[in-house]
């Protein structure tokens, strides 16, 4: 067999009776969906149920399966410890999944946590489910940092699984929707809550998963300021489902609280190659990696220029006679008078899925040119930022760039000649100093943009630091 149905639905802990002592009537519609989603699995009778959660063990490199044979957990963080959980996980599954994740060359496995009890985004859905149906073993996936690729392609891991071992397997994918849709909610108002919520029950309720990866749509700077919490573990479902045909049935949507509820079922019809979407998206990635490359500057062809002779070579670009130099190029790069007659603060950024890969810079020209500060920040982006691991060569077709190249600092004596769309900003205490980079998406206020600037600092803001603004000019 393979996977016989899917389920998108939510967590909130509220919803489960002894927790929420009647407040889940204020929910009422979720609530009712989410016993026609306990039926219809009960209706198919699974002999596994595969949950994906975002409260799951999370890493930010590696998707964390669930090792051992038992699951255990209840309520009693919530204030109900009578509700109780006792399951047994489907050991031959997980082993399968693994396997397949290894050959896919996907980062997850049983490795690291061992004996975590049941997560709430785990146990809630499986209060519901118990109600109805109980002959089942578990599997149970943390999310993880990685691309939306790697999840979807977990998926498909998940799949391939299901249909190797035989196994009758239901997937539910448990998260709630953006915790940020209420001036008065636990996490307060932004724009971008109901945008992502509209955007995600129209992709979800459409089956179009597609849409899941895309840039357009749910960038992951979008989806941070969206405060999502299941666009992971939807897309992790997606996958389980590839070159599948489902009928997809949207439930229900509700956000009384300030966080969205959003509930679909799933249901396999057959076999559809043409719903083959990572394989579609990244043939349209390659074709937009092709397009980007012609319309690079030589500021970014520099970068990209740098980053590739290092990972190939472990050589540095040399800046001499007017020309960049090194043993990965056919020739030479010629350079313009703006890179080798000026020098400037120069920062690199590189990111691949739509995900920060690496960024280093300086505020001030440690180097000869401009040309030589690009060349040498693009592979300490690549390969000494701390944050990330060295990039590989089979990532660098992957890889976008961006090159900002700052303005002189100027003191300023307050935030309020701050704009985070055009300025960025410095932080200074002692010999204590962070910089932040104008015209980030994730970054609305000026209060914001100070604030992470004196994390990375390590200032607090009662220490009232010294402010300074640069600008910069981008070039992609």
């Amino acid at each position: 067999m393979a996977i016989i149905g899917a389920f998108m639905v939510p967590h909130p802990p509220l919803i489960v009776h002894e927790v929420g002592r009647g407040r889940e009537d204020e929910i009422a519609a979720t609530v009712a969906a989410y016993v026609q989603v306990a039926k219809k699995i009960a209706s198919l009778k699974p002999e596994t149920i595969v949950v994906t959660s975002p409260h799951a063990t999370l890493y930010r490199d590696y998707f964390h399966i669930s090792p051992g044979t038992e699951a255990v957990g209840d309520f009693s963080e919530f204030g109900a410890p009578e509700v109780r959980f006792h399951l047994f996980y489907d050991t031959v599954l997980v082993k399968a999944v693994c396997s397949e994740a290894d050959a896919a060359k996907i980062a997850a496995g049983t490795k690291a946590e061992k004996h975590a009890p049941l997560d709430h985004g785990t146990a809630v859905p499986l209060y519901f489910i118990n109600k109805y149906y109980t002959d089942y073993k578990l599997v149970r996936i943390g999310l993880s940092g990685q691309s939306y690729k790697a999840h979807y392609a977990l998926g498909e891991c998940i799949r391939r699984a299901a249909e190797k071992t035989g196994k009758r397997v239901v997937v539910v994918a448990s998260g709630d929707l953006s915790h940020v849709l209420k001036e008065d909610g636990p996490y307060g108002f932004r724009a971008e809550g109901p945008v992502y919520d509209e955007r995600i029950m129209n992709v979800m309720g459409n089956a179009d998963f597609g849409k899941l990866l895309s840039a357009s749509l749910f960038s992951p700077d979008f989806c941070e300021n969206a405060a999502e919490c299941g666009h992971r573990s939807f897309i992790i479902m997606a996958g389980s489902l590839d070159r599948t045909a489902v009928r997809a049935e949207r439930l229900s949507y509700e956000g009384p609280f300030g966080v969205g509820y959003g509930i679909c079922i799933y249901g396999v019809t057959g076999s559809d190659e043409a719903r083959n979407f990572l394989e579609r998206y990244e043939e349209n990635e390659r074709r937009a990696f092709d397009e980007r490359k012609k319309s690079e500057d030589e500021y970014v062809r520099l970068a990209r220029l740098a980053v590739e002779t290092y990972v190939r070579t472990k050589g540095y670009l040399r800046i001499e006679g007017g020309a960049a130099v090194g043993s990965s190029i056919p020739g030479q790069m010629k350079l313009s008078g703006d890179l080798l007659d000026n020098r400037a603060g120069v920062f690199v950024s590189l990111k691949k899925d739509g995900m920060l890969r690496g960024c280093i810079g300086t505020i001030a020209p440690v180097c000869a040119n401009i040309a030589e500060e690009i060349a040498h920040n693009a592979v300490s982006a690549a390969a000494f930022d701390p944050r990330f691991s060295e990039v590989e060569e089979d990532e660098l077709s992957s890889l976008v760039y961006s090159v900002d190249v700052l303005s002189s600092p100027e003191k300023i004596s307050s935030k309020t000649e701050l704009d985070v769309k055009r300025y960025g900003v410095i932080v200074t205490k002692g010999s204590r100093r962070g910089l932040l980079l104008p015209n980030l998406e994730t970054v609305n206020t000026i209060d914001e943009q100070i604030e992470i600037a004196c994390k990375k600092a390590g200032i607090d803001m009662s220490e009232n630091p010294e402010l300074e603004r640069f600008e910069v000019v981008r070039h992609y």
